[in-house]
């Protein structure tokens, strides 16, 4: 009985102990706590068990006490954790991917997945919506990270659906590697498409990721343009909706822009020719618009600079990676939704940052930037009821820069402070 005592007592205190330990407060000297509205001076965010229970006017007169951490931000902007909505974690994209492609082990695939993961949280990203990835991999990482085994962002994975010879299937190799490589995503007509779809769900994945276009990345001279047949994209959309997922479509020329909107997709990847029509379709539908310009941008540097993409690659690049800024700024100011994405895996883990900046000089407007990476980003995966601003009854997803990012984008380049869920990642703000 004694011993039984002692137990109960020390589970007690452990307990007590875990609980208080949970508590921080942060004094934030510049605050936006809703991506939008206007930045607040001097706020005090109180954060319980990863979620936000105060935000108050003023600096509390708090001391740091046992089960309580202050964190002091008073020199720094505050706001909500960015999310990029366009992200393959497992790659990224350079002169030995062939090698590594035959070389590298599925496993240590999932390492470098947990290394890139770490580069994106550090950067600020506290979301990301993988798009194509190898999917049990993948999923297996979604789920470490939310059960808390690793670090990284939080992650929302799509199972991939494409079309034999279209941007989802394998390109570039000799006829018998891309015989093995093939698998079961890749599917001909609505009914194969149809079973593709549900394959994906059934094997984990939170959303369905089709190529309605031609891709710049595939090795094979088929163009941008569309490539997936109406019937084909109807019945992806359908099999997602009736088991409650939602659906991405790359696309890059307009006819197929078109056809994925009207099929019922709920978001475009890259965009690239976005036209009159489409933009209507957009706002008709309120799908949302993930421009990449950060992709454009990297590989027609590459195209004109190093010999790293085939020739086939390098002709679609250089043409895409021209026209991509100039035709997103006409979708946004035509009224389109823009969600925050990258590409990431084309460019660099880490430098997610650059998008803001590409998005900025296009002309759209800082705030209006912040707003694609935060609010409208938890709306698209349907999580704005948890994330996406720095309210009351949120995870506590913050990050800081030492300046405002609506004053200067570029600030975001420079993340010093990164929380999530409540746990700090990164602070180099206190001097």
């Amino acid at each position: 009985m004694k011993s039984l005592k002692i137990h109960f007592l020390a589970m007690l205190f452990a307990a007590t102990f875990h609980s208080q330990a949970e508590t921080t407060i942060i004094y934030a000297g510049e605050l936006l706590a809703v991506p939008g509205q206007a930045p607040l001076k001097n706020q005090t965010i109180t954060i319980e068990d990863g979620i936000i229970t105060q935000v108050e006017d003023g600096f509390k007169d708090i001391e740091p006490s046992e089960g309580v951490r202050l964190l002091q931000l008073k020199d720094s902007f505050v706001l909500p954790g960015l999310m990029d909505m366009h992200v393959h974690l497992q790659g990224e994209l350079g002169p030995q991917n062939d090698r590594e492609a035959l070389k590298m082990s599925d496993q240590m695939v999932g390492m470098r997945t947990v290394h890139h993961g770490m580069k994106t949280l550090m950067a600020g990203f506290t979301t990301v919506r993988d798009v194509g990835s190898n999917a049990q991999y993948m999923y297996a990482y979604r789920d470490a990270v939310e059960k808390g085994w690793i670090d990284g962002p939080r992650v929302i994975a799509a199972g991939g659906v494409g079309i034999t010879g279209g941007h989802a299937d394998v390109s570039g190799m000799k006829p018998d590697l891309m015989e093995f490589y093939t698998d079961k995503s890749i599917c001909d007509g609505p009914y194969d498409c149809r079973r593709a779809a549900r394959d994906a769900i059934k094997y984990g994945a939170d959303l369905i990721k089709i190529t309605s276009t031609g891709g710049v990345m595939t090795d094979r001279a088929t163009g941008t343009g569309q490539q997936m047949e109406m019937d084909e994209l109807k019945e992806v959309v359908l099999a997602a909706k009736r088991m409650g997922k939602k659906v991405a479509s790359h696309a890059h020329h307009e006819d197929g822009i078109i056809a994925a909107l009207q099929a019922g997709v709920h978001s475009i990847e890259h965009g690239t020719y976005t036209g009159p029509e489409a933009i209507k379709l957009f706002k008709k539908t309120g799908a949302y618009l993930v421009p990449t310009l950060l992709a454009g941008a990297t590989v027609k540097n590459m195209a004109e600079n190093t010999d790293i993409l085939p020739p086939a690659v390098a002709a679609k690049a250089i043409k895409v990676g021209t026209d991509m800024q100039g035709n997103f700024i006409k979708s946004f100011r035509g009224g389109v939704k823009i969600a925050y994405g990258t590409d990431s895996a084309i460019s660099k883990h880490g430098t997610n940052a650059d998008e803001a900046v590409l998005m900025s000089e296009a002309g759209m407007p800082n705030a209006d930037v912040l707003v694609s990476a935060t609010v409208n980003a938890a709306d698209l995966i349907g999580m704005n009821d948890q994330i996406g601003t720095i309210e009351v009854g949120k995870q506590a997803d913050i990050i800081a820069t030492a300046t405002s990012p609506i004053e200067d984008i570029k600030a975001l380049l420079n993340v010093e402070f990164v929380m999530k869920g409540g746990k700090v990642y990164k602070n180099t703000s206190e001097k």
